[in-house]
């Protein structure tokens, strides 16, 4: 992806920044992204260290999302796709915030 996704990344993390349990993780702990969102410890938004916006959802939301075109499942670089991963299509800020809160709702859920 040729678009720099940073400035949306740290604009959606200023955004949730207030909400209980979110954090910015450590990029020089970085796991599989080049920047996370973090609610309680766990993953819920990144910058993919390809540079791709990824959000954690329910997998028929997933599966709903990728049949609307709006991405496809994430795969790490190991070959094998998460179910419960999209890799956004066209990562606008709106469709960032948007999919970034709705996983946020989703993780911390659960």
């Amino acid at each position: 992806m040729s678009t720099d996704l940073t400035p949306v990344f740290h604009q959606i993390a200023r955004e949730l920044a207030g909400q209980p349990g979110v954090e910015l993780a450590d990029s020089a702990k970085k796991s599989f992204g080049a920047g996370t969102l973090k609610v309680h410890g766990k993953i819920f938004a990144m910058v993919s260290s390809a540079g791709h916006f990824v959000v954690k959802l329910p997998r028929a939301r997933v599966e709903a999302l990728v049949a609307q075109g709006a991405g496809e499942r994430f795969d790490p670089g190991h070959g094998r796709v998460m179910k419960e991963w999209l890799q956004l299509a066209r990562p606008t800020p709106a469709v960032c915030l948007a999919l970034s809160r709705e996983a946020l709702a989703f993780v911390a859920g659960g």
